[in-house]
């Protein structure tokens, strides 16, 4: 088995759930409905204790212990896509990024649950349920207000041209691409880009919104490499702020 390979696998899926996880904890008290800002504390939730079985995983590698990984790195050492850090922006924006990101997810959870490595598969297989209830609340609510008043049209649709390059990125190639889908580690990028778009297509097809030609998109990459926006270093200072106040506080 290639380590390294299976490592940046992890770290790709650890760090997009830690940070998309705390992008998504903003909107507790802040949601439009008490039931989306439960909602959303809720996957929030689910999101970060997900990164942590993945960073626990990542120990048993030879990484630090899960906290010094989540809250001693700068954002140059993080491998999330840029998606999950951009700012909440308004509801429509969150609820995009919730739609597009938690539909790759559950797609990758469910090619895991095959993976060669036990205890990534043992994982998929075990929070794969959580993933199912994300993608299902994202997709109830794009199909209702992506059909309701032209307001919500035009934000949604507005919302989708600027995340969509973004989302994108979400499957820049690991350096690692071939070891991990021949040694079975995970079915591979490409793969899970081609079942996200037709999902995405399917979603979209029952709402007024529009998708716009595949390949005039051109997806943002960077973030699995250590390139990031402006946005990623302040979230990760207030993330880390209590871990430094007191190393030994839980999650």
């Amino acid at each position: 088995m290639n380590t390294e390979a299976l490592k940046e696998l992890i770290y790709k899926m650890a760090d997009d759930l830690l940070i998309l996880g705390h992008r998504n904890s903003e909107w507790t008290g802040m949601g439009p409905l008490l039931e989306e800002d439960i909602a959303f504390s809720s996957m929030a939730q689910d999101k970060v204790g997900q990164s942590w079985q993945l960073y626990k995983i990542l120990h048993t590698l030879g990484e630090n212990d899960p906290d010094t990984v989540a809250f001693m790195r700068n954002a140059d050492q993080f491998h999330n896509a840029q998606l999950c850090e951009l700012p909440n922006g308004e509801y429509d924006f969150s609820l995009i990024r919730h739609f597009l990101f938690d539909t790759a997810e559950l797609l990758k959870y469910q090619m895991l649950a095959n993976s060669s490595y036990t205890d990534l598969a043992n994982l998929a297989k075990k929070v794969k349920g959580e993933a199912k209830y994300h993608s299902m609340h994202a997709k109830i609510w794009i199909k209702q207000l992506g059909s309701a008043t032209p307001e919500s049209i035009e934000r949604l649709q507005q919302s989708l041209d600027v995340a969509l390059p973004y989302a994108l990125g979400m499957f820049e190639k690991s350096p690692y691409e071939k070891e991990i889908i021949d040694e079975g580690l995970f079915g591979g990028e490409e793969v899970l880009m081609e079942a996200w778009k037709a999902e995405v297509e399917k979603i979209i097809s029952d709402t007024k919104l529009i998708l716009p030609d595949w390949s005039t998109i051109a997806p943002v990459y960077g973030g699995r490499k250590g390139v990031h926006t402006k946005h990623l270093q302040p979230l990760l200072d207030e993330m880390s702020e209590v871990f430094k106040v007191d190393p030994t506080a839980d999650w």
